[in-house]
């Protein structure tokens, strides 16, 4: 049986359906009724059966497995030169960690006898949907920015989802696509005025990576894949792109329910990256959010997000863990960029903002070399073709 949904701010619960609604009347993010956990000392990695990919933590999720290619469990491969380790996940099935938090979004979808799922994204997110979507035979329909890359709408297209257009900022996409799942019936700021959560009454289901609380289910096995590659131990800290925040978010999760089982003890430091120009948590944290010239960088397209959906839950995870957020300029993006490339690692530019971070966050004294620092390389370079 499907969990119901609550809002941690106001309380308020939604029975699980359908038409369910994407955020409560109160504006805030919901989240599941239910937080499982298992009990008891966990199995050493080489005597767990990683044969169903981030499924194998089953016992976390409160959702039940429908949508799988069997991902997950990527791998983690020492990278000296940036005395840290990195986490592959540019090797999932659409090239993109996004595909985490499609199995468990699409699995709630098919859970609840959705028809129809309706995505908003710069290109990643909706490609992970798209195929997931293709996977259980559901319909969907992908909102996404007018210049969005060939290689990300071929992708979409290609899963016989139908890809939708958008002129304008990343901003404007999403309400497009809100439109579409609330059938244009009252705008989001009359709802919360009715005291009415908006419902997803529209055209499908808001199969959101930013509000959708299955999806950051997903990238919580983020955490737990990495404690159990480090013989359940907690690494340092971990740097990571910030875009609407969902790897990060996942990541504090994951290890915050590890600590609540008593698997591990203590929580990595948390480090963000974001492109300058488009930093609002940097803003948030008192940082520079452009460039040393005052500019933004277009560069790390995957996280042009000026107004994160969680933007509070980010600062809180980032706060909780003595962490904290950078901006990148161009410059730093392409010289990482360059290097990863030239050490094996072909991902996609927005990737590379993470190991740029880490090399400012060692020059700036933050992170030692002798510190135990994970990053995940997290969407691959074919996609840029």
């Amino acid at each position: 049986m499907a969990s119901d949904l609550t809002c941690p701010e106001c309380g308020a619960v939604y029975e699980a359906s359908p038409d369910e609604p994407w955020r409560c009347a109160c504006g805030h993010a919901l989240e599941f009724t239910e937080r499982p956990h298992p009990q008891g000392e966990p199995f050493p990695l080489h005597s767990l059966d990683t044969s169903n990919g981030l499924w194998t933590f089953f016992e976390f999720l409160p959702i039940e497995q429908h949508v799988t290619f069997y991902e997950g469990f990527t791998p983690m491969v020492d990278a000296p030169d940036w005395s840290a380790q990195f986490k592959l996940e540019y090797v999932f099935p659409t090239g993109s960690f996004k595909d985490r938090g499609a199995t468990t979004t699409l699995s709630r979808a098919v859970e609840l006898g959705v028809e129809k799922v309706i995505e908003d994204s710069s290109g990643n997110a909706g490609a992970s949907i798209a195929t997931y979507a293709a996977r259980a035979g559901l319909e969907a329909d992908i909102y996404v920015p007018a210049d969005v890359k060939q290689s990300k709408l071929m992708m979409i297209q290609r899963a016989d989802a139908r890809p939708v257009r958008i002129e304008g900022t990343r901003s404007d996409v999403t309400a497009a696509c809100l439109e579409a799942v609330e059938g244009g019936a009252d705008g989001e700021e009359d709802a919360i005025d009715d005291d009415t959560a908006p419902r997803q009454t529209g055209d499908g289901w808001y199969a959101s990576h930013a509000w959708n609380p299955a999806f950051l289910a997903g990238t919580m096995t983020f955490a737990f894949e990495v404690a159990a590659q480090q013989s359940w131990s907690v690494p340092d800290a971990i740097v990571l792109p910030i875009g609407q925040g969902t790897l990060l978010l996942g990541a504090y999760r994951g290890f915050s329910l590890l600590n609540e089982a008593g698997i591990v003890d203590g929580m990595p430091r948390l480090f963000g990256a974001q492109a300058a120009g488009y930093a609002p948590i940097v803003g948030a944290l008192g940082g520079e959010t452009t460039d040393e010239d005052g500019n933004g960088t277009t560069i790390a397209d995957g996280i042009q997000i000026t107004e994160p959906a969680r933007r509070a839950e980010i600062l809180e995870a980032i706060e909780e863990t003595g962490g904290d957020a950078i901006a990148l300029g161009g410059d730093p993006i392409e010289t990482a960029l360059d290097r990863l490339h030239r050490n094996g690692f072909y991902v996609e530019p927005t990737c590379a903002v993470a190991p740029a971070a880490l090399q400012q966050y060692r020059d700036d004294g933050v992170l030692h070399e002798d510190d135990d620092v994970v990053v995940p390389l997290t969407g691959s370079g074919l996609k840029t073709l």
